[in-house]
């Protein structure tokens, strides 16, 4: 499994956004929603690898698709 470093939130938002999901609520935390998968961004920076990963395997993407995003 490749590497993920630290992501900052707005540029995991944007990225994301670019996947499909829209924004459903935001106060600490962002949610964002497609289709059937809704994903939750802390508003920290960064987000620690390991957080950004589980939250990029709840949308349904690989670490190579987000990557791509960003």
């Amino acid at each position: 499994m490749p590497r993920l470093p630290g992501v900052n939130h707005l540029h995991a938002v944007k990225a994301f956004q670019k996947a499909g999901f829209v924004i459903i609520r935001q106060s600490k935390h962002i949610v964002k929603a497609r289709a059937n998968r809704i994903i939750v961004i802390p508003r920290h920076n960064p987000i620690q690898a390991l957080t950004m990963g589980s939250i990029i395997r709840d949308a349904g993407l690989n670490i190579e698709e987000f990557k791509e995003l960003l």
